[in-house]
């Protein structure tokens, strides 16, 4: 659950909800220390400060929305509010006059 539509998912890491239902994730990735005496042919990781939106659906539940960061992933969680119901027709007696 999102409290005050943010959470803090660690120093770096953001998620946050918007009005009209855009999830915004922001975020800095930073340069690990490196070993000394180490060269790289090629980075595959940028580092820097980033940001993604998302849509989400009419029938996402955003109080049921989490987010977990683990292993460096980040994983958000966004419920469906369940369908309503359908309501049973109503019988109207017919009356013979």
């Amino acid at each position: 659950m999102i409290p005050n539509s943010l959470i803090q998912v660690s120093s770096y890491l953001k998620v946050q909800l918007e009005e009209d239902n855009v999830l915004v994730v922001t975020g800095e990735r930073k340069r690990e220390e490196e070993k000394q005496g180490t060269k790289y042919l090629r980075m595959e990781r940028r580092i820097g400060k980033f940001m993604r939106k998302f849509a989400l659906p009419d029938n996402a539940d955003t109080e049921k929305i989490s987010a977990v960061c683990r292993d460096g992933v980040l994983n958000v969680t966004v419920e469906k509010v369940p369908p309503p119901q359908p309501k049973k027709p109503k019988t109207i007696e017919v009356k013979i006059a």
